[in-house]
């Protein structure tokens, strides 16, 4: 279960806690909203992951995802 906390972008309950939305991992958050038919999904970070490689963060910059190696 995730709460936004208002004024902040943790709005994670997990144990471990996601990484925030500024963390380098941040999107390897848990999915809170799936909308892979339309392309993108949103993490319980507030991160917004888009399937064209980029994606954006909760203080609206964009930001092209890491390659894997």
């Amino acid at each position: 279960m995730t709460r936004p906390t208002e004024g902040s972008t943790t709005m994670c309950d997990h144990s471990p806690q996601c990484p925030t939305a500024g963390d380098d991992a941040c999107c390897s958050a848990h999915v809170t909203a799936d909308h892979s038919e339309q392309g993108w999904c949103r993490l319980c970070n507030g991160v917004i992951v888009f399937d064209d490689g980029f994606y954006l963060t909760p203080d609206g910059h964009s930001v092209v995802l890491p390659r894997s190696a």
